[in-house]
């Protein structure tokens, strides 16, 4: 039987060694689909791009070095026009795969038809849950993320749809960009992402704009490790980036306090 054909790109600012580990974590798990993985440099001052492209991925495997820094949604886009696949991954280079996941996703898509996009169960490293099924984001949400104050708790847990059973697929609003799956059709049909956002929010601008064309699903039928670095919480400069991308999101898509 002929493999599903499926694309991943992941887009790198910076550190090559944590990117190629990415890439062959990807490829070395991926079993039961034809996986074509981009590395997408984004003209990293520190050489990533030279370094990665002198890097053996083998055939399944591209590096392409952009002239400049087009961002997190540009450098993803960048690759929109060469796609030949039925789903193509949007990977953060601090993913690591343990298992098949990337073929488990695919058939979970196969049987459910109406969704367009979804993303699985997410830990950290050291095996703990990460939380990454969100409703739309309010002012109030992000306030509770950024601040972990006592008396926002229960805000912070609605947004992260803790009120809901996590053990199955759940509908989802906000679709983390650190790691999900798309069909290749919708990816283009809609554009890839807005490139207007340098960094942050795209992914919850992303998934607002797949939802005009099928459903986006929380799909926990796998599991990857995400470092999750978290910039914007240990650097002033990310986190007013982060605060310019959520009030872009607002004025697109409209405000909500709560």
């Amino acid at each position: 039987m002929e493999k599903t054909k499926v694309s991943a790109g992941i887009v790198v600012y910076n550190g090559a060694g944590e990117a190629a580990a990415a890439a062959k974590s990807l490829l070395e798990n991926t079993k039961d689909a034809a996986l074509h993985v981009y590395l997408i440099d984004n003209a990293s001052p520190d050489g990533a791009g030279e370094a990665l492209a002198g890097m053996d991925f083998g055939e399944d495997a591209e590096v392409l070095r952009l002239p400049e820094n087009r961002g997190f949604g540009g450098g993803h886009n960048a690759v929109l026009e060469k796609l030949d696949s039925r789903y193509h991954f949007v990977v953060n280079p601090d993913i690591t795969l343990t298992e098949d996941s990337v073929s488990a996703l695919c058939r979970w898509m196969d049987a459910h038809p109406d969704v367009v996009m979804a993303t699985p169960r997410l830990r950290f490293p050291s095996g703990e849950e990460q939380y990454t099924a969100k409703r739309r984001p309010t002012f109030l949400a992000l306030l509770a993320r950024q601040t972990h104050l006592p008396f926002l708790k229960n805000v912070e847990r609605h947004y992260l749809m803790l009120d809901e059973d996590l053990s199955r697929p759940q509908e989802i609003d906000f679709c983390t960009g650190c790691f999900f799956v798309m069909r290749t059709e919708a990816f283009r049909a809609i554009g890839g992402f807005d490139e207007s956002y340098f960094m942050y929010v795209e992914d919850a601008d992303i998934t607002r704009k797949a939802q005009a064309l099928g459903k986006v699903m929380y799909a926990p039928v796998t599991a990857v490790t995400h470092a999750w670095h978290r910039d914007a919480n240990r650097k002033w400069k990310n986190f007013w980036m982060q605060v310019s991308s959520m009030l872009h999101y607002w004025r697109k898509w409209g405000f909500r306090f709560v």
